[in-house]
């Protein structure tokens, strides 16, 4: 049982670290990277489709992603959606491909970035301390029932806050990478 409750919030916080993860891909360093666009949905007859399903994405060198459309019709929808997107960016079409030029972060936006990535670490952190809450409160419940002893309850909780501490730590690494990704000019 208590094998049990801890794989479930190790589970748990594993998720929120990657939701973690995924939420920092996001937030645009001045490198050109071709998960930026991942989010940008594109028209592709009559449905909204993710980009990396109608063309394939690369970086060209360090400041310019290149867009191929596999569909020589959909250049026009993809410079539009790319446009449409709010990400700041403006798209040039040379042919049948795209090319999408990351402009330069200023300081000021540089740090509003690093703010921004600071409160989803924190997000991140309120989410793990939820879990291990969860967790607790479910060894709490066992030794209500009597179905474990108090030392059974006291090792759990141990666990648990290990788990927390490990978790915790991964995403203050996390943090401090992009960070420092995003104040490197």
């Amino acid at each position: 049982m208590i094998a049990e409750i801890k794989q479930n919030t190790e589970n748990k916080m594993q998720k929120s670290v990657e939701t973690l993860k995924t939420n920092l891909g996001k937030v645009r360093t001045g490198r050109a990277h071709p998960g930026f666009l991942d989010q940008v949905q594109v028209e592709y007859y009559g449905s909204m489709v993710a980009l990396g399903q109608v063309a394939n994405v690369t970086a060209s060198d360090a400041r310019t992603l290149a867009v191929q459309p596999w569909e020589k019709n959909m250049v026009g929808k993809i410079e539009k959606a790319i446009r449409d997107a709010d990400l700041g960016l403006n798209p040039a079409t040379n042919g049948d491909l795209i090319r999408v030029p990351m402009p330069m972060l200023t300081e000021e936006r540089r740090r509003d970035l690093v703010k921004v990535v600071r409160g989803e670490a924190e997000e991140a952190r309120v989410a793990v301390r939820n879990v291990r809450r969860d967790g607790n409160e479910q060894l709490k419940r066992l030794l209500k029932d009597k179905d474990i002893s108090e030392d059974d309850e006291r090792r759990g909780q141990d666990e648990i806050q290990k788990l927390t501490d490990k978790y915790v730590a991964e995403i203050d690494k996390q943090l401090a990478e992009k960070e420092k990704e995003l104040m490197a000019v």
